[in-house]
């Protein structure tokens, strides 16, 4: 099979306790996306997001979008105080957060979600509603250490959601799903 490129959003904490945890892992996860070729999207937020925008930029990624929930430049930075740095582009979505959350995650082939909170959550509901995998990065902290009990409470069809320790393997494994996903649509994911 010829070498795929996926869009991947990375989704976490904003800010709160696991932000110090997670920041070298989310930094990580950015760098692993860059090296294996893929997009990366984030919510174009402070916090895990952005370390991984950072990381991503760091190792060489080619194309990092952020999706505002803002609907101006200024408004994304003076209102909603959130960063510009670490991206080639800002989509000013005007959607608020709800919105916003929707459109990212029904925009990416794949998630990766980095401890977290409410926001995250919310990402990975859709993400489990639109069957769009999801990769839960474990060692942050946060909401990421409940999704397998949510996912036993709900008795959810799982087989799209990947725990994993290690930033590469959960980049790697997640990538094997997508490929396995788009086996007839490898043409298309190569372009």
């Amino acid at each position: 099979m010829s070498k795929t490129t996926y869009q991947f959003c990375v989704s976490g904490a904003s800010k709160g306790d696991g932000i110090e945890t997670g920041r070298a892992l989310a930094s990580e996860v950015g760098g692993c996306l860059a090296r294996a070729g893929h997009a990366l999207l984030t919510g174009a937020t402070t916090g895990l997001p952005d370390s991984a925008a950072k990381g991503y930029k760091a190792a060489g990624g080619h194309m990092s979008l952020g999706i505002s929930p803002a609907s101006t430049k200024a408004e994304h930075v003076l209102k909603y105080r959130l960063p510009t740095v670490g991206y080639d582009a800002i989509l000013y979505s005007g959607l608020h957060y709800v919105g916003r959350d929707a459109l990212l995650i029904n925009s990416a082939d794949a998630v990766v979600s980095i401890g977290g909170r409410l926001g995250t959550l919310h990402e990975f509901t859709i993400a489990m509603e639109t069957k769009t995998p999801i990769g839960i990065l474990e060692g942050a902290g946060g909401i990421s250490t409940e999704i397998k009990d949510l996912l036993a409470i709900s008795k959810s069809n799982d087989d799209l959601v990947v725990f994993e320790a290690d930033p590469e393997a959960l980049v790697s494994k997640l990538t094997k799903l997508l490929n396995e996903l788009n086996k007839h649509y490898t043409d298309i994911y190569s372009e």
